[in-house]
C-alpha cells in the first residue's frame, strides 16, 4: 500500500454493549479475510482475544485489525466501551482519521458515548453514525436520531462536524442499510458499511516524500521478538534494518535500528520489507519505545505531539501481603517482584501511574473496575499482594483542594425510584434531570463526587433486584467537600487462628452474615462476615464443642448452616474500610483489619 489514497484509518467507538466488537466480528467475516473453517472457529467476538474479556464480556483493551475491500486497505481498531478504560480510546484515535460511532437503538446515545465522541470531534476526526441492533422490540429509532443531532449540536467545533450520514444495521446478523427497511428479516449484508468506509471517512493525510515519523500509540511483546511498537506512519515509509532515533517524552534521542516490520491482515502480523505514509505498522527493536514518543529518521529526528491523557480519578494501596498466610497460595509475593510487574504495565496502561509508598505502591487509575482488572491480572499471573480501599486523586488549584466528580447516568423502573433516591441522597449526589422514556422507565443524571461512587452499584443493582441500568462519566472537579457517611454495618473479626467450625459458624451467624464456611483456614484479625449493627465485633469461629457425656433431647440436633455470601474481587473491594485491607492470592480473597492485633486496633482508634 504505497499510495495513501487507497488506505483508510477508523476507529469503532460507542457505549459498552452497543454492539463495536461484534460490528468487527461482521466486517472482518464479510470481507472474507479467514478461511471457511476458520470463520467457523472464530463465530463471536473475534477481537476480545484476553481471559477477562471473553469472562466479562467487555472489551478492555484497544486492538487493531486490517481487511480489505476491492483495492483498499482498511484499518479498524476496536476501543472499549467503558469509561474505565477511555484511556485506551484517547491513545489509539490519534491513529485514525475517522470514526464509526454505534449507537443502540433501543438506549440511544449513553455518558461514554458522549465522551468518546467528544475526544473524536476535538481531533477533527470524520463521523459516521449507526444506528444497531434496529431488530430491538423496543426500539424508537427516530428518537435516537434525535438525541444523536442533539449530542452533535453540543459537541461539535465547526459546522462541517453537524453533517454526517446515519446508517442502519443489525451487527450480530451482519446486515447493514442506508435508509430504515420496512422489513429486518429481508436479505442484506454490511456492503453500505463498506462503502461508507470508502466514500465517507477521508484518506489520510500525510506527507509520502518526507523523512519517516510515526507516534508509538501502543505496545505488545512477546517472547521471540520482544517488544513491537504500534503507530500509524504520519509521513516518509520505513524499512527493515533502516536507522531510526527514538525522541523520547524529555527530549532526549536515542539512535537505533529497525529489526523486523509488521504489517496487519485480519489478526495476524505479516512480516513486510517496507511501510509507507498512513499505514499502521509494528516494530520491533526499538525496546526503549514508550507510548506517546515519536520514532523518527536518523537524520532528521522531529518529535510529533505527546498524546495527552485525562488524569486518574482513584488511587488504592498496593503492596506485598503481611498476613500470618503469607508465602503459601502464590509464586511472587515480594516488594520488588510485585514493583517490576507494575513498571511493565506502565508501558502498556497509559492511565495507570504508580508511586512508591514505604514497602508498597500506591496505585491510580480511572476507576474501581480499572483497578479490578489490574488486581485480577496480577493474581492470575500467580503474584499474591494486600490492597487497601479506593481513595479519590485530588488536585490542587488556586490554593482549593478539589475532588472528582461523575455524572451519573440511571434508568430504572418506577417503583424502584424511592430506593435509589434515598441511597444516592446519603451519597451528596444532586439530581440535574428526570425524564421518562417510550418504554416507561425513568432515566435520571446525577451529578456527585467520585468517592461516592465506590460501592454504589452493588448496593442500587441489590435494591433494584437488578434491573437497574447505570452508567457513569468523569464530570471535571469540585471542592473538596466533608466525609461521606459510613453506610456499611461494622465487621465480625476472628479472634482465634485455626479452621473454622459449623458448631462456632452457628453461633456467630446469629449476629450478622458470614463470609467464610466451615473448614476454612482463618487467622486473628481476619474478617469472617459482616455485623447486623454498627462497630465491630470479635467472635472466636473456630471453637469445638465440648464432647461431654450429659445429653438433653435439644443439644444434639443437627446443624443447619445458612450458606456463606462468596465475595467476589469488586464487592471485596467495595466493602473495605479505611482500617480495613484486601489479601489477594491467587486462590483466595482474604478480607482483615489493617492491624490484626485487638489491643492495636483499639489504641490505632484513640
Amino acid at each position: 500500500m504505497k499510495d495513501p489514497k487507497f488506505i483508510r484509518n477508523i476507529a469503532i467507538i460507542a457505549h459498552v454493549d452497543h454492539g463495536k466488537t461484534t460490528m468487527v466480528d461482521g466486517l472482518l467475516k464479510q470481507s472474507n479475510t479467514f478461511r471457511d473453517n476458520q470463520a467457523e472457529m472464530n463465530q463471536e467476538l473475534i477481537m476480545d482475544s484476553g481471559d477477562q474479556e471473553h469472562e466479562r464480556g467487555i472489551t478492555i483493551t484497544a486492538k487493531q485489525t486490517s481487511i480489505y475491500h476491492g483495492d483498499y486497505k482498511i484499518n479498524i481498531i476496536d476501543t472499549p466501551g467503558h469509561a474505565d478504560f477511555s484511556g485506551e480510546v484517547e491513545r489509539t484515535l490519534n491513529m485514525a482519521d475517522g470514526v464509526l460511532l454505534v449507537v443502540d437503538a433501543q438506549e440511544g446515545p449513553m455518558p461514554q458515548t458522549k465522551f468518546v465522541l467528544s475526544k473524536a470531534l476535538e481531533l477533527g476526526l470524520k463521523p459516521v453514525v449507526i444506528v444497531n441492533k434496529i431488530d430491538k422490540p423496543s426500539r424508537r429509532i427516530d428518537e435516537v436520531i434525535d438525541e444523536v443531532s442533539d449530542l452533535f449540536l453540543e459537541l461539535a467545533i465547526d459546522d462541517s462536524q453537524l453533517h454526517y450520514p446515519v446508517y442502519y444495521a443489525i451487527g450480530r446478523d451482519g446486515k447493514a442499510w442506508t435508509h430504515l427497511p420496512e422489513n429486518t428479516a429481508e436479505h442484506a449484508d454490511l456492503t453500505p458499511i463498506f462503502d461508507a468506509i470508502i466514500n465517507d471517512i477521508p484518506a489520510p493525510t500525510v506527507e509520502t516524500e518526507k523523512p519517516f515519523q510515526m507516534l508509538v500509540t501502543s505496545l505488545q511483546y512477546d517472547n521471540f521478538l520482544g517488544k513491537y511498537a504500534i503507530g500509524r506512519i504520519s509521513r516518509g515509509s520505513i524499512k527493515r534494518a533502516q536507522q531510526i532515533a527514538l525522541i523520547k517524552r524529555d527530549g532526549a534521542i536515542i539512535n537505533g535500528k529497525t529489526d523486523k516490520i509488521f504489517g496487519y491482515r485480519g489478526l495476524n502480523r505479516e512480516e513486510i520489507e517496507e511501510a509507507h505514509a498512513g499505514d499502521i505498522v509494528a516494530i520491533t527493536g526499538v525496546a526503549d519505545a514508550h507510548i506517546g514518543e515519536t520514532i523518527a529518521d536518523k537524520e532528521n529526528p522531529e518529535a510529533l505531539p505527546v498524546i495527552d491523557v485525562e488524569a486518574p480519578t482513584l488511587s488504592m494501596y498496593l503492596g506485598p501481603n503481611t498476613s500470618p498466610m503469607k508465602g503459601k497460595e502464590a509464586e511472587f509475593n515480594t516488594s520488588r517482584q510485585i514493583g517490576d510487574r507494575l513498571k511493565k504495565e506502565l508501558e502498556t496502561n497509559v492511565s495507570l501511574r504508580v508511586a512508591e509508598e514505604g514497602i508498597g505502591f500506591v496505585v491510580s487509575g480511572r476507576g474501581e473496575l480499572h483497578l479490578s482488572v489490574l488486581i485480577e491480572t496480577l493474581r492470575r499471573e500467580g503474584f499474591e499482594f494486600e490492597v487497601g480501599r479506593p481513595q479519590v486523586v485530588t488536585i490542587e488549584e488556586d490554593g482549593v483542594t478539589k475532588e472528582p466528580v461523575e455524572e451519573l447516568l440511571v434508568e430504572v423502573g418506577p417503583e424502584f425510584l424511592g430506593a435509589v433516591s434515598q441511597e444516592l441522597g446519603t451519597r451528596r449526589a444532586a439530581m440535574v434531570k428526570q425524564e421518562q422514556t417510550s418504554s416507561g422507565t425513568s432515566r435520571s443524571t446525577y451529578i456527585l463526587p467520585t468517592r461516592a461512587m465506590i460501592g454504589l452499584r452493588n448496593l442500587l443493582l441489590t435494591a433494584t433486584k437488578g434491573t437497574i441500568i447505570m452508567n457513569s462519566l468523569p464530570h471535571g472537579y469540585q471542592p473538596l467537600g466533608a466525609k461521606l457517611q459510613q453506610t456499611r454495618n461494622g465487621a465480625l473479626i476472628a479472634t482465634e487462628a485455626g479452621s473454622t467450625t459449623a458448631y462456632a459458624l452457628d453461633a456467630a451467624a446469629a449476629r450478622g452474615e458470614l463470609y467464610v464456611g466451615p473448614g476454612t483456614t482463618v487467622y486473628q484479625g481476619m474478617i469472617v462476615g459482616v455485623y447486623n449493627r454498627q462497630g465491630d465485633l470479635d467472635v472466636n469461629v473456630c471453637r469445638g464443642k465440648q464432647l461431654t457425656n450429659m445429653r438433653t433431647s435439644s443439644s444434639d440436633g443437627t446443624i443447619q448452616l445458612t450458606p456463606f455470601t462468596d465475595l467476589s474481587l469488586e464487592q471485596s473491594i467495595d466493602f473495605i474500610e479505611d482500617d480495613e485491607l484486601l489479601e489477594v492470592t491467587p486462590k483466595s480473597l482474604r478480607l482483615r483489619k489493617r492491624f490484626l492485633d485487638p489491643n492495636m486496633r483499639k489504641r490505632n482508634k484513640k
